[in-house]
This record gives structure tokens, sequence and C-alpha cells, in this order.
């Protein structure tokens, strides 16, 4: 799973401190393997956060719980306001 965060202008770690709140809060949450925060090298405001799930089923059974709007809400001031704002990808091959 992907989210698209920008920083806001006048606190450009506000996705940071976002992203480690949450990471806090999710730690062991079942079927999170981790994840991680990447920022762009084109753009320094703009992030995404890759969380990796051990199955499609694991991440949809946690995003329709209770705790999943409550938890990420640190983040949610900061995502990006397009149809971009996340993105959802299923391993279809591996090596």
């Amino acid at each position: 799973m992907i989210v698209y965060a920008s920083a806001p202008e006048g606190d450009p770690s506000a996705v940071e401190r976002a992203y480690h709140v949450i990471s806090g809060d999710l730690a062991g949450t079942p079927g999170l393997r981790g994840n991680q925060l990447l920022r762009s090298v084109m753009d320094p405001a703009d992030y995404a956060v890759v969380s990796e799930w051990v199955d499609l089923a694991a991440f949809r059974s946690w995003e329709v719980g209770a705790g999943h709007r409550g938890a990420t809400a640190p983040l949610r001031p900061h995502q990006r306001a397009n149809p971009g704002t996340f993105a959802i990808y299923e391993v279809v091959a591996s090596y």
C-alpha cells in the first residue's frame, strides 16, 4: 500500500513526525510486515509511505477495522488532495 503526502510550507518535518507517530501506533498490527517513508529526490516536500502486508486480506481487514482511521489521522492533513492520494498493489511475480 502506498500513501502520498506533501509537507506544508513552513513545516518541512510535518510528514516525518506524523510517520513516526503512526509507525509507533501500528507496531504489532497483525499482517503488517513493515513500512518505509520515502522522500522525493526531485521535491523534498513530497513523500510516499509504503507499507508491506502479508497479503491483501490482512490489509483489508485492518483497513475496515475500528483503529484504522484513528491510527492514520496524523498523516491525513498532509495527504495529497488529488486522485493519486493512495494506491494499493498486489504482488503478481517475484524473484
